[in-house]
């Protein structure tokens, strides 16, 4: 067996980012950035208003002083007649200051009077004017290739002039669930047998990732059909399989592809949940093997799955984030594997605090779906004391 570290970084050492396409900015939240990108416009394009009020000359400000209002701007509809001394124009968000006025007077501090105002003694000191290109300007790097989308980059892209933009396209992953005793949820399960779910599950964490997930008909214990649905799998980016990876007479994953394109890197890892792991190429493609057990699989998709679909995708590799969180319950000694208990977080009076349940039964799907977090907890780990610092890993981020 490796340790956890070993085999991650073994498994993102087969993938590679998948190719590019242009889309439309109203499609890209969520892609991944395939390139730099720069301003195409300046923002603001001119000197603008920050506030409604009036634009003069600064160095005529002072209180008392009094102006001829000679027009008025607004946004979309800027004033392009000449401004004297003394004189004024009346200006509201957003509209182009003319040239040679470098203050707004806020319009709380001037009193009108028909064509007149007369600035108050206790003037605001701010100009309210925002110089252009105050935001970026033409040329500027804005984003840089590798980050994935959020809708406040989208607003960027828009006001930088981007319709279209290039980003990485959307890894496409298909999963393979595999034995005799798995039915479809809803179909009939025969006796000794069970509801596959971890396909589904994955199949989430997929698309909640950014990638596209496709699930494959279950594949029975029968080397040739197992074979062939495998083949078929192996055209995506990333191929999956659950079940089939660990040492029993049914798990035929390995015997039915050895020789059919095959190539493993890795396989066992020191890791509880999730002992039952592997990973290399079929026909050239990264294959990960995940183990049936539903638990296991959905652990493991966090710690190994997630990473690789962000190569995928065209991000930086990284490890999962985690977070110290207080211990609240005395833990005895850890084993010799890596384990990932599942567990509850809460804030309690400001501190992380972190409770992992009484089971840690790997078939218990049922506490992963309560649990919001898996404390980490290193090999040969001595025994814990409540109140003690951990580490943790929310499961509300990957």
């Amino acid at each position: 067996m490796i340790s956890v570290q070993d085999a991650r970084a073994r498994i993102l050492s087969l993938m590679a980012p998948v190719g590019r396409e242009t889309v439309a900015i109203t499609a890209a939240v969520g892609r991944v950035l395939a390139q730099t990108v720069v301003a195409r416009r300046t923002q603001p394009p001119f000197d603008a208003s920050a506030m409604d009020g009036y634009a003069v000359r600064g160095d005529e400000v002072h209180p008392g002083a009094a102006f001829t209002v000679v027009g008025e701007a607004a946004a979309g509809h800027p004033f392009s007649g000449p401004v004297g001394p003394g004189e004024t124009i009346r200006i509201f968000t957003g509209a182009p200051v003319p040239h040679g006025l470098d203050r707004i007077v806020i319009q709380e501090d001037a009193t009108r009077e028909g064509a007149r105002i007369t600035l108050h003694d206790d003037l605001d000191p701010s100009p309210y004017l925002r110089r252009a290109g105050l935001d970026f300007s033409e040329g500027d790097v804005l984003l840089d290739a590798g980050i994935r989308l959020s809708p406040e980059n989208i607003a960027l892209l828009a006001a930088a002039g981007h319709a279209f933009i290039t980003v990485h396209r959307k890894p496409r992953v298909t999963l393979l669930a595999t034995g005799d005793e798995l039915a479809l949820p809803g179909d009939p399960v025969g006796e000794g047998g069970i509801v596959s779910s971890n396909n589904f599950g994955l199949a989430a964490l997929v698309e909640m990732l950014g990638g596209v997930a496709d699930i494959l008909p279950i594949a029975p214990d029968e080397p040739q059909a197992l074979r062939r649905l495998a083949l078929e799998g192996a055209e995506a980016d990333l191929f999956v399989t659950l079940g089939g990876a660990s040492v029993g007479d049914h798990d035929l994953i390995r015997p039915a592809l050895t020789g059919h394109g095959l190539e493993l890197d890795l396989y066992k890892v020191a890791m509880r949940p999730g002992k039952p792991l592997m990973a290399g190429r079929l026909n050239g493609t990264p294959m990960l093997g995940l183990p049936g057990n539903p638990v296991s699989a959905m652990v493991c998709g966090r710690i190994f799955l997630a990473p690789a679909l962000a190569v995928l995708s065209g991000m930086q590799a990284s490890d999962p984030v985690t977070r110290e969180a207080r211990l609240e319950i005395d833990m005895p000694k850890n084993g010799p594997r890596e384990h990932y208990m599942r567990a509850r977080c809460e804030t309690k009076e400001g501190v992380v605090a972190v409770t992992p349940f009484d089971s840690q039964d790997s078939a218990r799907l049922a506490l992963l779906s309560q649990a919001n977090a898996l404390m980490m907890r290193p090999i040969n780990d001595p025994p814990r004391k409540s109140g003690e610092r951990v580490v943790i890993v929310p499961l509300d981020s990957v």
